[in-house]
């Protein structure tokens, strides 16, 4: 009753994500919503002060991060040489990632959201082998690989106006997610809810209002949480109360560079003002740089001029036969 009550007030920053999946292929998507004033328009409302910071900062690290994931030469231009060389950098280590996408939240004076994650996505698994880390903890586990060709990931950036660390809300856990982990359960309900979350969703996440019987659900979920076999998402959030922006964004990275398969709205940038600004040369730099190669091609198949029919070119004729007798008068 206490989260059915809730009015959102103008001016907040409401997060909204979305999933999808086709023959275990996952995409997922999420982003921020400024919630508007009465009788105002979302489009039409604008964002000053240090929301507009959080947003511009969750925005530009996200552009980010995203061309840094482009592996190195892949865009490459110039010689064959500059090319060759290009491909031979090395692609920017966990650590450097980290600190580029610091500095970003620090030139608008907000943190990273800790253990901010993206995720190398497989088949019927949304959180793969290879991640990238921000913020994360000192006792937390690192992030591991490299973006390649060929790959499919989940991007996450979140940004804080408060410390940027997170707790746990006492708050009902109604997303859920089915893990590898097997375990003999020892309830009827909690075999029968299993065994439907097995058939409808794999090891997608769920939410328990997608179950055929939510109330028998809410029960059943009980002892698979307990033994680990279900893994429950609970509500977070700034263990300051501060407000809280985060992206998602699914892309590809092919040949050609980087795809995005799942993306949100791109931030109106005149909607949003702040006296604040990225001045690092290196970052802007990177910021330059393309996601992909061009797609827009010529057609090669040039239309033909049309030769002239007989009759038309009889009139053309007799028009140039008149021009000549005009010019001797």
């Amino acid at each position: 009753m206490e989260d059915s009550a809730l009015e959102l007030k103008a001016g907040e920053i409401v997060k909204i994500q979305l999933g999808a999946q086709i023959d275990g292929f996952g995409t997922i998507v999420g982003g921020n919503v400024v919630v508007p004033k009465k009788g105002e328009k979302a489009a039409d409302a604008k964002v000053e002060g240090r929301e507009a910071d959080l947003l511009l900062a969750t925005y530009y690290a996200n552009e980010l991060l995203l061309r840094l994931m482009v592996p190195p030469g892949l865009l490459a231009t110039g010689t064959e040489e500059e090319k060759k060389k290009a491909s031979a950098e090395k692609p920017p280590s966990q650590t450097k990632i980290i600190q580029l996408v610091d500095k970003v939240a620090a030139a608008y004076g907000v943190k990273v959201v800790q253990h901010t994650t993206s995720w190398l996505f497989e088949r019927n698994e949304v959180e793969g082998k290879k991640k990238i880390i921000l913020s994360p903890a000192a006792d937390s586990t690192k992030g591991e690989g490299t973006p390649e060709v060929g790959d499919v990931w989940g991007v996450e950036v979140g940004m804080s106006l408060g410390s940027g660390k997170v707790k746990d809300l006492d708050k009902r856990s109604t997303l859920m997610r089915r893990t590898v982990i097997t375990y003999g359960l020892k309830r009827p309900s909690s075999r029968q809810v299993l065994s439907e979350i097995v058939k409808k969703f794999g090891t997608f996440p769920f939410s328990l209002r997608q179950l055929d019987d939510e109330k028998a659900g809410k029960v059943g979920v009980i002892e698979c949480v307990r033994s680990g076999v279900l893994r429950e998402y609970k509500p977070a959030a700034d263990s300051e109360g501060a407000p809280v922006t985060r992206l998602f964004t699914t892309v590809a990275i092919t040949k050609n560079g980087l795809m995005r398969l799942a993306a949100p709205p791109t931030l109106d940038l005149e909607q949003v003002k702040s006296d604040k600004k990225i001045t690092d040369e290196e970052i802007l730099k990177i910021l330059e740089r393309p996601l992909a190669k061009p797609t827009g091609t010529k057609s090669k198949n040039k239309k033909k001029k049309k030769k002239p029919t007989k009759k038309a070119a009889a009139v053309e004729e007799e028009s140039e036969e008149e021009e000549e007798d005009s010019d001797e008068e």
